[in-house]
């Protein structure tokens, strides 16, 4: 791991030495977006309106109108949650049988870094 401060990663895992793994700012950023993205609102006791609740749109009949308001939905909350962190630049999400798929196009606010990930999560009913 390179030089600077480093985070826990999440999920607290250990890492393969056996300690408990740690993650520089990129992979710091790439978590806080995936809470975001995968926390339902209610999940936290502290913070009930966090996340933006994407797993319960799995279950709703796929149609451009979802496509679009889930676009505007994730983006809203990246912006709200992460603000003095990313600038949210694209989101295109894809919601299939049991699965989202997010990709979120996002600059960093203090470098002007700009970076993308996937985030794929599968639903279990």
């Amino acid at each position: 791991m390179s030089e600077g401060p480093v985070w826990l990663d999440h999920p607290w895992h250990v890492d393969a030495t056996g300690r408990t793994a740690v993650v520089a700012e990129d992979g710091r950023i790439r978590d806080m977006i995936e809470q975001v993205l995968f926390t339902g609102p209610g999940e936290r006791v502290m913070r009930p309106d966090f996340g933006c609740g994407l797993k319960q749109l799995v279950f709703m009949p796929a149609s451009d109108a979802l496509a679009a308001s889930t676009q505007q939905l994730v983006q809203g909350s990246l912006m709200r949650w992460l603000e003095g962190v990313i600038a949210v630049e694209a989101v295109n999400c894809e919601i299939g049988d049991g699965s989202i798929a997010v990709t979120v196009v996002w600059r960093k606010l203090d470098t002007g870094e700009r970076q993308d990930g996937r985030f794929v999560r599968e639903v279990v009913a």
